[in-house]
């Protein structure tokens, strides 16, 4: 039997993945920035779940682990330190990260903006630890689509089961509390341009993997990929290289 994906994007019987799957393109673009001699930064590391992506072609864009020098992991959760994926983990214990200041060519925060409580002190650290020139890549959702938004009316006890009854194959030990303080196109921008990155902030669809329990919300969820707004697209990505 077909599932929605195959049925509303084709081009996923060949291969396993869509043409707009949001971390082939993330990650492709973080792949492009690589050069073999960055130390990489992987803000809120987590425990490399993505080793359990059935499809190899996605899962070797998500591990940086021997395309460069070195991969470092920090994250707020012990659990992490399990991560296969890197070279180095280093446990968050307050504010400021157990991370050497202008040492890392590279930061990538994928899916954790939205749990910081503290965006600014997020980005002074991010500013501290980047070497000049060195860049940020981050993916996170947008405060104003419609996940966000029923996220916000769901209490944050409740967020891990639905999120795994509405969203195939994610596990409740993967899902954490949102808070969404920085997560705005606009608010975005303004934090990097202040933390001395340039770069470009834009929304993004991929498709609705968080409606597969209904046809019809799945086929209303194609109908808003391919015409929203981008202010309202359900994914940010942002991407930035810093100038000190």
């Amino acid at each position: 039997m077909m599932t929605y994906q195959e049925i509303f994007y084709p081009e996923a019987l060949f291969g396993g993945i869509s043409d707009i799957d949001a971390t082939v393109i993330f990650f492709n673009r973080v792949n492009l920035l690589l050069d073999p001699s960055f130390v990489v930064l992987d803000v809120g590391c987590g425990r490399g779940e993505y080793d359990e992506d059935k499809i190899p072609f996605r899962r070797n864009l998500k591990i940086l682990k021997g395309k460069v020098a070195r991969v470092i992991g920090i994250d707020v959760n012990q659990s992490a330190q399990d991560n296969p994926f890197l070279d180095e983990f280093h446990l968050i214990q307050d504010d400021s990260w157990p991370i050497e200041s202008n040492s890392i060519d590279l930061i990538v925060c994928d899916n954790v903006l939205e749990h910081i409580a503290d965006p600014d002190q997020l980005f002074r650290e991010i500013h501290r630890v980047l070497k000049n020139g060195g860049y940020l890549c981050i993916r996170t959702p947008n405060r104003w689509n419609y996940i966000a938004i029923a996220a916000t009316l769901i209490p944050n006890k409740y967020h891990s089961k639905v999120t795994s009854i509405v969203q195939e194959g994610r596990k409740e030990e993967d899902v954490f509390p949102t808070v969404y303080k920085c997560n705005s196109i606009r608010r975005l921008k303004n934090i990097m341009k202040k933390n001395g990155l340039a770069g470009v902030v834009y929304g993004y669809e991929a498709e609705p993997s968080y409606l597969s329990f209904s046809k019809i919300a799945y086929s209303l969820g194609v109908l808003h990929q391919k015409f929203a707004p981008g202010f309202i697209k359900p994914t940010l990505f942002a991407f930035g290289k810093i100038k000190k």
